[in-house]
């Protein structure tokens, strides 16, 4: 029997998920849950297994183990979410257009298109680049069409991934902007950054990843206040994080 369309993916779990490549651990016995609300937002140095977390949400990867839970099914209903990656790829059509593509791939009836299309791009405020040509646009541009791509599919959750880390100040305060809109109106946000002052502004609660492992999982104002690990504690700080002495990671030594 076909699943529902009202089939929700929320809460989203992650029990014990392990996600290795080849000898490389990027993700260690990773247990959380995801709970509908505002945005969650992951942080973590680089190379902490951040987008790896977000994919494997999305369903674009498989954990080595452990198991992964949509509205407690371990089968995800991929029409309810949507990811936008960092560097999100254009069609080589007009802004207009690029949208048409995603409305049609949602299942959207041709007939419907055009008010959607319009709807969209007013969303993201491109309604003036409409018949440009998607590759033309500004790099800010083009992140605003690829989050309006996103939304077509209308999801219940949208994951991103570090979406403003190329982008002017001025361009990612507009990102910023839709991506609160688009939790008002009720979509789970899951978005990675690197940005303390956006998680701040964005956040409703933090995940903290650090080499693989969640060390942290609070409210915004909680991770702020209190860190818990040195790890975290040192990341908003701004510190280096070491596991172990500097020395020894300096001269080869090895426990």
């Amino acid at each position: 029997m076909k699943a529902s369309v009202t089939t929700s993916n929320l809460p989203l779990t992650l029990e014990g998920v392990v996600l290795r490549i080849g000898d490389t651990t990027i993700l260690d016995h990773v247990g959380l849950t995801i709970r509908p609300g505002p945005p969650t937002l992951l942080v973590g140095p680089n190379g902490s297994g951040k987008s790896s977390l977000l994919r494997l949400c999305m369903g674009l990867e498989r954990p080595s183990a452990g198991r992964i839970l949509w509205g407690g099914r371990t089968d995800c209903a991929a029409a309810r979410q949507a990811m936008l990656f960092q560097r999100p790829v254009m069609l080589r059509r007009s802004a207009a257009d690029n949208i048409a593509y995603a409305l049609a791939k949602a299942g959207v009836d041709k007939r419907d298109r055009s008010a959607r299309i319009e709807a969209l791009l007013a969303r993201v405020g491109l309604t003036h680049r409409a018949g440009h040509s998607a590759r033309t646009l500004s790099g800010g541009e083009q992140q605003r069409l690829a989050l309006a791509r996103a939304l077509a599919r209308e999801p219940e959750i949208l994951f991103l991934d570090e979406p403003t880390a190329n982008l002017d100040p001025a361009s990612s305060r507009i990102v910023e902007a839709i991506v609160r809109e688009s939790a008002a109106a009720g979509i789970k946000v899951v978005m990675a950054s690197h940005d303390l002052a956006q998680v701040k502004r964005l956040a409703g609660d933090v995940l903290f990843l650090d080499r693989g492992r969640l060390r942290e999982q609070k409210t915004v104002t909680e991770f702020f206040d209190t860190q818990m690990s040195p790890a975290s504690a040192a990341f908003v700080r701004g510190d280096l994080w070491f596991d172990e002495p500097l020395e020894s990671r300096t001269t080869g030594a090895s426990s």
